[in-house]
């Protein structure tokens, strides 16, 4: 019968939650790598018994685990991700030069159709792959080399890399996002890139119409519309229609158009989810409501969803990559809040459940769809 696997990332540890199609009984496996900080765990497209997780320690830096038998097992793998080349300083608001530093990985992407490549979101703002099972990673540096490098900045979070969307048409098309320089396309894998931020408006910043420097959050695909974007930002919610040439707002009517995940039904590709938080320095839903967010129309147009969810008291925040949807037929939604809960709603929003409470604060969620 088919199922589907949970990959949950937290500030101490890895758990993975799997469960039939029903979604009602879970089995919770974990914590992997108890005590450290796992940034995101993902999932390979071409093969469900491929991992990946991003480990991270303050005493031990960065490790890459990969398990090929669902998460029983995990081994380290090449842990190698130095800079290449000299590419000069990028600079602070003063203008003052600050040199580029590796920190951590914050996002791991899976190619679609080969389990041995994977690509690697870093901080500081690289983009890195791996096409023999994460043994050995290369950077792609003309991302950034790019000539803007400079006057990107980083976000409250740091200067991250922490979206990558690798378009399902177009082999060689890549998006990423970083916080806070943007949103940048690639056409030709990789090797060149270009910001693609027009319409985008950030009080922020000293240029508010500025090519580079926006602090964006999250963007979002469905695989049927590869050249419709939507994008959670600092302050608005956003759309592009012409693969990020321009951009337009869709908060509409939002409580809040602050927050940090976006996503969209596997299904229906105007069917689009956001969990907006009170401000830019109150971490936290309006109200004390927990309440995901749902447009039916592409945006402009939202509809609370509460049912099943804590409606007063509640004061968590749903991190950027801790949102997710299965690919079964009646659209599973799945979110981890900071207070240490997974959610699951089996029937795209209309209704919601407790997978897991108290684990760590989950700082990402991916699901596998299971044969």
């Amino acid at each position: 019968m088919t199922g589907v696997r949970v990959l949950v990332g937290t500030r101490k540890g890895a758990f993975v939650l799997t469960a039939d199609g029903a979604r009602r009984d879970w089995r919770i496996d974990g914590p992997h790598f108890g005590g450290w900080e796992v940034y995101h765990v993902n999932g390979s497209p071409a093969d469900p018994d491929r991992l990946w997780a991003s480990q991270s320690g303050g005493w031990f830096g960065q490790l890459i685990q990969r398990s090929d038998d669902g998460g029983a097992t995990w081994e380290p793998v090449g842990n190698d991700f130095t800079y290449e080349g000299k590419v000069g300083d990028h600079l602070w608001y003063d203008g003052t030069p600050r040199p580029w530093e590796f920190k951590r990985i914050w996002h791991l992407e899976p190619s679609r159709d080969d389990p041995d490549t994977v690509y690697a979101g870093a901080e500081d703002a690289a983009l890195f792959r791996s096409t023999d099972g994460g043994h050995q990673w290369q950077e792609l540096t003309g991302l950034r080399t790019h000539e803007s490098g400079p006057r990107w900045q980083p976000g409250a979070g740091g200067m991250c890399l922490h979206t990558i969307i690798l378009d399902p048409v177009n082999r060689d098309r890549i998006f990423v996002a970083i916080s806070a320089a943007g949103a940048f396309r690639s056409d030709d894998a990789g090797a060149t890139w270009q910001p693609i931020n027009r319409g985008l408006v950030s009080g922020q910043i000293p240029d508010p119409d500025a090519e580079v420097g926006h602090c964006v959050h999250r963007l979002a695909m469905h695989p049927s519309r590869p050249d419709v974007l939507f994008m959670q930002k600092h302050w608005d919610v956003l759309r592009t229609d012409d693969a990020g040439g321009q951009w337009r707002e869709i908060s509409g009517d939002l409580p809040t158009d602050f927050g940090f995940p976006i996503a969209v039904h596997a299904h229906e590709p105007e069917t689009v989810y956001v969990v907006p938080i009170t401000s830019d320095s109150e971490h936290y839903v309006p109200d004390g409501r927990l309440r995901v967010y749902r447009s039916r129309t592409g945006g402009d147009e939202w509809q609370p969803l509460g049912k099943g969810l804590p409606q007063e008291h509640c004061y968590v925040n749903v991190l950027r990559d801790a949102m997710a949807v299965d690919t079964l037929d009646d659209g599973g939604i799945y979110f981890g809040t900071t207070g240490g809960q997974v959610y699951v709603s089996p029937d795209g929003g209309d209704s919601w459940s407790a997978i897991v409470r108290d684990l760590p604060a989950v700082l990402s969620v991916e699901v596998q769809t299971l044969p």
